[in-house]
């Protein structure tokens, strides 16, 4: 067996057959790494395990019986896993099976963003290769995201496995025959306004479903994990001021998706569907408001030809169908008025740009210094007190 620690798991390879001739060397040794790190989980890797017999099974059981950190299998085969299985160990250890494998060569591309590719894979399905530096327990946590807003009503595509595809990982989807709301408002102008009022009411829809106890990420329990990340960049009396906005955001048990522009929507058969859902929480709706200003007014004035790519439409008229959504969503029905709305999303956007060099993304570490100077230090500290109360009134 082989041992290494990885993100605070002992991840501990098992190789070959575990049968009653190396049973009990097996469990010695096992035993002997658990009790090196005892206050460390422990993961046993059985990606090249080709056969395990009772006597090893039972060392598995002295392990878990030993082990307070507790441990897993992952990456069985469907052999080993099938022991696992009818001998009853799945209901006591998590086991997962090991990752198909997919190859995209070759295969059309139907989109592309932030957190990957996706790919055609045949006529009833698609897979979303993501980018390397996504954990695999970031991608099971979107396939889990989709199936329970699928369950809870939430218009979007039934998720499958998650695969691997060369040194990736992906998930497999339903197959959409269709295009991007983006898309369809660029190709059909004319009928912009019976898309927008469409968009409203999905983003109504979706704010409007309530999924308490579901296994959602809480906005606040994320946003306090981010902030404990940022120590490099902020000073502990940044933090804590971070820490107080975050405890001053309402409760909620409502969706939110935080990435709702109109290049991650759907149409297919006349129903708009929500696609790329990797940051899906349980916030107050104001959390989804903030990040379509984001994407649709204040990168507009800024990175105009990246949303443009992003997003699939002409940076006018994604400011336009902003405004447009903006005075449906909120009943606002005057200019000036709206404006002032911003300025109050603006400094939201502000406070939660700042948690971006936490969120595991390249972008958020590269403009990380210029976040904290030009963002936390110039807007959020000389305004938490109006950030916080914008949270409760927005």
């Amino acid at each position: 067996m082989e041992c290494a620690e990885s993100d605070g798991i002992l991840v501990v390879s098992l190789v070959g057959r575990i049968d009653s001739a190396n049973a009990s060397e097996f469990s010695n040794e096992l035993l002997a790494i658990a009790e090196s790190r005892p206050e460390l989980p422990m993961e046993l890797d059985a990606t090249e395990l080709e056969y395990v017999s009772s006597a090893g099974l039972r060392g598995i059981l002295k392990l878990l019986k030993q082990h307070a950190a507790g441990a897993r299998v992952i990456n069985a085969s469907p052999e080993v896993y099938e022991i696992f299985d009818v001998t009853g160990f799945t209901q006591l250890i998590e086991v997962s099976r090991a990752l198909r494998t997919v190859s995209v060569d070759g295969l059309p591309v139907v989109g592309k963003g932030g957190f990957g590719t996706v790919y055609r894979l045949d006529e009833d399905t698609i897979v979303k290769v993501y980018t390397p530096w996504m954990k695999l327990a970031d991608i099971q946590r979107e396939r889990d995201f989709a199936r329970t807003a699928f369950l809870n009503g939430v218009p979007c595509p039934i998720a499958y496995d998650v695969v691997r595809v060369g040194d990736c990982l992906g998930v497999v989807f339903e197959m959409i025959r269709s295009d991007t709301l983006a898309h369809a408002m660029r190709d059909n102008p004319q009928d912009l306004e019976e898309w927008v009022a469409r968009y409203v009411e999905l983003v109504r829809t979706l704010h409007a479903t309530h999924v308490p106890n579901a296994g959602f990420t809480d906005i606040h329990d994320l946003l306090h994990g981010r902030a404990d990340r940022l120590g490099q960049w902020c000073t502990a009396e940044e933090i804590g001021l971070l820490h107080e906005i975050v405890d001053a955001m309402p409760a909620s048990d409502t969706l939110t998706h935080n990435d709702l522009h109109p290049g991650n929507i759907m149409v297919q058969d006349n129903e708009l569907l929500i696609i790329d859902m990797p940051d899906v929480t349980l916030a107050p709706p104001v959390c989804d408001l903030i990040a379509i200003y984001r994407d649709m007014v204040e990168s507009t004035r800024n990175s105009s030809a990246l949303m443009e790519e992003l997003i699939g439409m002409p940076a006018e008229m994604v400011r336009r169908v902003a405004d447009m959504f903006f005075y449906s969503y909120t009943g606002i029905d005057d200019e000036a008025e709206l404006a002032a709305y911003y300025e109050k999303l603006d400094l939201l956007c502000s406070f939660n740009v700042t948690f971006s060099p936490a969120g595991g993304g390249a972008n958020g570490l590269k403009w990380a210094d210029y976040i904290m100077e030009n963002k936390l230090r110039q807007i959020v500290v000389p305004n938490a007190s109006t950030i916080k109360e914008l949270y409760q009134t927005l």
